[in-house]
């Protein structure tokens, strides 16, 4: 098992990211206002399932890799930093879009929701770099099995963004009209998670090999 600080840690990152726009949120977010929230929450299935996809190819690819190259572990830590860092300023540039200025969607059925939830996901490039650099930095091969710390990590990301996303999808109507009336909030909020996600790189960028 990982240590608590960890985990911890590793809950924060994954925290700080399902709160930061990107196609996931978007999707669920137009999806759920343009045809309603349980239209919404199969979408939120199907990328549930991307995250399991992801999860399960991550754990095993990341032990093999930390088991076979001894300083793979420093090499992903510096791009797991990079890679926060850019989340951060993709949170403050100028110009960046709200993920709740709706996106005109058709009416689609249950089982193309899903799908399209999934394909949405696995073709979401922060989920593919958060599980190939920034998991494996909370691993630590002397704590035990690799592949199990890898799930148990990966089990915490999927429930922290599946249980943002949901309560994003059933509120999506309500937290859109709330950003719209108070822009000022908005601003705030993204100058708030840019530099949580800046700290986090820092720490990561800082921190010694185990």
């Amino acid at each position: 098992m990982p240590q608590l600080a960890s985990l911890l840690a590793f809950a924060a990152i994954a925290l700080g990211m399902v709160l930061t726009p990107g196609p996931n949120m978007v999707y669920l977010i137009s999806r759920s206002i343009c045809q309603g929230r349980a239209a919404g929450l199969i979408s939120l299935a199907g990328v549930a399932l991307g995250f399991v996809f992801y999860m399960l190819c991550a754990a095993f690819g990341i032990t093999a890799l930390l088991l076979a190259v001894p300083y793979a572990y420093d090499t992903i830590r510096i791009v797991g930093a990079a890679y926060l860092l850019w989340l951060a300023w993709q949170a403050v540039r100028p110009g960046g879009r709200s993920p709740f200025e709706v996106k005109d969607l058709p009416v689609d059925s249950p089982a193309k929701l899903f799908a399209m939830g999934f394909l949405t996901n696995l073709l979401n490039p922060k989920i593919a770099v958060m599980y190939l650099s920034l998991l494996p930095q909370f691993i630590d091969p002397a704590r035990g099995s690799v592949l199990a710390q890898a799930l148990v990590l990966g089990s915490v990301q999927i429930v922290i963004s599946v249980a943002v996303n949901g309560v994003i999808a059933i509120s999506a109507a309500s937290i859109a009209t709330f950003l719209t009336e108070r822009p000022t909030f908005a601003v705030v909020q993204r100058w708030v998670m840019a530099t949580v996600l800046a700290g986090l790189a820092v720490r990561m960028a800082a921190e010694a090999r185990r």
